[in-house]
């Protein structure tokens, strides 16, 4: 007589093998959530990127992208060979580096010495009132720039006047648009820029701080030693983010603030873009201005590669 072979309980209880489609159904609720973003990622950030396709056509709305006749890297070409793109190029990258030589740090200072402050009633109250220029617009924002500024009636200009000096009509001086700009973008960002760091210093260990009260560290040492070094992480991602906007400036603010009187230093790409896409006079270039948002962000591409690389290479934090 055969014997019959033996089986343990966990073979004869060994379950099926799941599919994928079983384990989407289990998170159904979820995926359900997430679907409105991935419907609005596709509708307004991939499918667009059909249209890159006319920066190498000549081309017409009339004709439509299928129909326009293709002409390579024609628009390239022209926009480089003008020697006013150097001018462009130029103004785009000062405004952009002084606004990350000097916009980047102070959130961080900000948050350093806001998380000192042991009155959580004050605390509050400079956490908000910082963060409240942030939901002004870029028009209210110009507007109050140009009331301070303004040579009649301005305050700034009342100081100068009462000092001795000429009163100076800062909107209209070429040297001063980039002083200007930079001001305003912090002053309305920075508040809203220092949330993230105060929310990775709210993560640090409470034990680091009382090691170092022990080793008889002050509030400067700590600051030093267990803060920084804590969010450094969170600094290094958020210095390669702000590399990729080398070539990026706020169009709102400029198309606010500049005129022809300041054109040799507020004329960037975005703003001849604008002017070549949406002339007032004469055929819209779209291929053109295509073109430039193509060169753009490739650039910005390129200087995002190569800072997380560097930030790679020299620290224990990157990007990807």
């Amino acid at each position: 007589m055969d014997s019959i072979p033996y089986q343990t309980e966990a073979e004869a209880v060994k379950p099926k093998r799941r599919t994928l489609f079983s384990y989407l159904w289990d998170a159904r609720l979820l995926y359900l959530l997430l679907l409105p973003g991935l419907i609005h990622m596709v509708l307004f950030k991939y499918l667009p990127l059909f249209g890159i396709l006319i920066a190498f056509q000549d081309y017409s709305p009339f004709k439509g992208v299928l129909s326009s006749p293709w002409v390579g890297l024609k628009h390239f070409i022209a926009f480089f060979s003008d020697s006013y793109s150097l001018v462009l190029i130029k103004n785009t990258v000062l405004l952009a580096f002084y606004n990350l030589l000097f916009g980047f740090p102070i959130p961080i200072i900000f948050a350093l010495f806001l998380n000192e402050v042991r009155n959580k009633l004050v605390k509050r109250f400079a956490q908000s009132f910082s963060f409240f220029p942030y939901f002004i617009s870029s028009a209210v924002t110009v507007g109050i720039a140009y009331t301070f500024l303004s040579p009649q009636g301005g305050l700034i200009n009342e100081l100068l006047q009462l000092s001795g000096l000429e009163s100076v009509f800062f909107m209209a001086e070429p040297g001063w648009f980039r002083t200007i700009y930079v001001g305003l973008n912090i002053w309305h960002s920075f508040g809203y820029g220092a949330i993230i760091y105060l929310a990775a210093i709210t993560g640090i260990d409470p034990h680091l701080y009382e090691a170092a009260e022990m080793d008889g560290a002050n509030r400067w040492q700590k600051m030093g030693y267990v803060t920084l070094p804590a969010i450094s992480n969170i600094i290094v991602v958020m210095f390669i983010i702000n590399i990729g906007n080398i070539l990026s400036v706020d169009l709102d603010k400029i198309l606010l603030m500049y005129n022809p009187s300041v054109y040799e230093t507020a004329d960037v790409i975005q703003s001849y873009v604008y002017r070549v896409g949406f002339a007032s006079k004469g055929f819209t270039n779209y291929s053109l201005g295509a073109a430039i948002g193509i060169f753009q962000s490739v650039v910005a591409l390129l200087m995002i590669y190569g800072a997380n690389q560097a930030a790679k290479k020299y620290s224990e934090t990157r990007l990807f």
